[in-house]
């Protein structure tokens, strides 16, 4: 009956779902020494475990301390290229809306010059017409009188 319930209980473990009970059972029947022929594989299984958790390690491990800084330094040099990758754009942005607003300030000026110079030309035809019409005014008084 023993053998049969051990036999279950192999198929349960080997389908990991046995209780920590259950496996404590199996490995009590498997180190005893007492082992059936066909169950004769599983023994070494569970007396590798046995041995296995005797052992310990007896080295020193050395760990090597982390570069951290070396992380945190490329990071920081990350952020800051972005950055200045950022401002170089912004600045070119504002560069070139300054060069258009400098350029229509300069067309301005010489529309607005060119404006003036045909005012003042104008203002003068206006004189010259006015001058002209006085003459034809005092020349044409004269012809009524002679006539």
């Amino acid at each position: 009956m023993e053998l049969a319930n051990i036999e279950k209980l192999v198929e349960k473990y080997l389908n990991a779902a046995t209780t920590l009970q259950e496996e404590a059972t199996l490995k009590n029947y498997f180190t005893g020494g007492n082992v059936a022929k066909h169950l004769q594989e599983y023994a070494y299984l569970f007396n590798y475990f046995a041995i296995a958790k005797e052992e310990t390690f007896t080295k020193t491990i050395i760990l090597e301390p982390r570069n951290s800084k070396k992380k945190n330094l490329k990071r920081f040099f990350a952020a800051a290229s972005i950055a200045v990758l950022f401002s170089i754009f912004v600045g070119k942005q504002q560069y070139d809306k300054n060069l258009q607003r400098k350029e229509a300030q300069k067309i301005y000026a010489q529309v607005s010059k060119g404006l003036e110079l045909l005012s003042t030309n104008l203002k003068k035809g206006e004189q010259a017409v006015a001058t002209l019409y006085t003459y034809e005014d005092s020349v044409n008084k004269i012809l009524k009188q002679t006539k």
